[in-house]
């Protein structure tokens, strides 16, 4: 490490990786559920083990973004925290928000707003917990008086990901207003702002574990950044085909959600050549595999399959079913899940020093055994779900009926899910195995000066 207060970021990491342990569980519970009998119907059914499996999925990511910053803002900015209590006392709220919304959901306490199913309070506990942390992370670049591209657009994006959140405190009688600006925050967190958040913790791994030219990924940054407030914000327009809404909404909807992918697509392309041109020269090979691994899958399950059936003349068919399974899992693990990843196994052997750099056998079996996986389920979800779009929408099957025809692939979906979390429990054994000991590196030489915007 080279400031102390980077010790922080260990912290976020630990709480993440138990969080991401959690969310399997119920992910398990939820496709076994299609299987056959279940035992647990009256304590856990299937609607409460989704809504925690998605619920943590989105909790322990946001988390994993918290740490990542909390590491990097020190180095891009050459400066400790602003206040390392602040930042622990923000980690301190935001778990005990978690744990107590969880709680909640076994006994049904929610909104029922699909993906904003927290009760008021533990949102109230989230703006507080995001103004926390921009307040910290603000007041670092404040003081350093320096500014780099990379984390500018990080900031930005975690910024505007809370002031999104605000629509997520309103309530609305009618349903289908409720929905429409639902994917004001859902939409514009996930194929938004989050990629602007990606796309920065993206370039910061690049420039050092590539040696990317940091001009060239500023310009991907820029790029990035103009995708999500044209093809981004009009792309929302995907969500709103069959609730209701002026008809006008449908060729809306599906140019700009073709558009979305584009910026993804060339950091995937130039994340490739920049590290064929390095020859993976970076030790830390376990971090360059995540980071481009993110690239590449965030191009097959954001890319390829979003543009797959978000066309209107698809999602007619489509819309509901298993096949937006399909897309979401492979969609959110290549952009969010692996870039998270990433960043841990960049940090983690300067914060556990008994760690190899080059990363152990073992975290190079939870990558592979992961992305096998997480490949796996994505193929099953897609033959379950182009058999239930036969069988319902076009020969007017009912839907239990066609579970039963369908029900040999989520036999397939629980293999391969089981291989994946076989994949996350050696990661998360890999992660906590070596103590951490955070000593600061005296030896470390200073950032040269690469293309910074500096506030002197």
């Amino acid at each position: 490490m080279r400031y102390k207060s980077q010790s922080v970021a260990y912290w976020y990491f630990a709480v993440a990786m138990a969080l991401f342990g959690l969310q399997l569980v119920f992910g398990l519970l939820s496709a076994a559920k299609y299987l056959g009998p279940d035992p647990l119907i009256n304590v856990l059914p299937f609607d409460v083990t989704k809504v925690m499996h998605t619920n943590l999925l989105i909790v322990w990511v946001l988390t994993g973004f918290m740490g990542g910053t909390y590491w990097l803002v020190p180095e891009e900015s050459r400066t400790e925290l602003h206040s390392v209590k602040l930042a622990y006392v923000q980690l301190l709220l935001w778990s005990l928000m978690g744990i107590a919304t969880i709680i909640g959901y076994f006994f049904r306490y929610g909104t029922g707003n699909k993906l904003l199913e927290q009760p008021l309070p533990s949102k109230l506990v989230i703006v507080i917990v995001m103004l926390m942390f921009l307040y910290n992370i603000g007041m670092t670049i404040r003081r350093a008086g320096r500014l780099t591209t990379t984390e500018g657009v990080l900031l930005g994006g975690l910024a505007l990901a809370a002031i999104l959140y605000v629509p997520a405190l309103l309530h609305y009688q009618n349903y289908t207003v409720a929905i429409f600006y639902r994917w004001w925050t859902i939409h514009l967190w996930v194929e938004g702002v989050w990629e602007m958040i990606q796309g920065g913790l993206m370039a910061y791994l690049l420039i050092r574990l590539s040696g990317a030219d940091r001009e060239v990924m500023e310009k991907w940054l820029y790029i990035i950044v103009g995708l999500v407030f044209l093809a981004g914000i009009l792309g929302t327009a995907h969500h709103y085909y069959w609730i209701g809404v002026p008809s006008y909404w449908l060729p809306i909807g599906g140019m700009f959600s073709a558009l979305e992918p584009l910026a993804l697509v060339g950091m995937a392309i130039y994340a490739y050549s920049a590290i064929r041109r390095s020859g993976l020269a970076h030790p830390n090979g376990l971090a360059l595999h995540w980071t481009v691994g993110s690239a590449v899958f965030t191009m097959f399950g954001a890319g390829l399959l979003g543009v797959a059936h978000t066309l209107p003349s698809v999602n007619k068919w489509t819309h509901g079913t298993l096949i937006t399974a399909m897309h979401g899992h492979a969609a959110f693990y290549g952009a969010y899940v692996m870039i998270v990843l990433a960043m841990i196994s960049y940090a983690l052997p300067a914060m556990c020093p008994e760690r190899s750099e080059k990363g152990t056998a073992l975290g190079y079996w939870a990558f592979w055994l992961q992305v096998g996986g997480m490949f796996g389920m994505t193929l099953a979800f897609a033959t379950a779900g182009i058999g239930q779009v036969y069988l319902e929408r076009i020969m007017g099957m009912g839907y239990l009926d066609a579970q039963l025809k369908i029900q040999i692939h989520f036999v397939m979906l629980t293999a391969t899910a089981s291989l994946f979390t076989i994949g996350v429990g050696l990661f998360i054994y890999d992660f906590f195995r070596y103590a951490p000991k955070f000593a600061v590196r005296t030896d470390a030489q200073p950032d040269l000066p690469l293309g910074v915007a500096a506030n002197n």
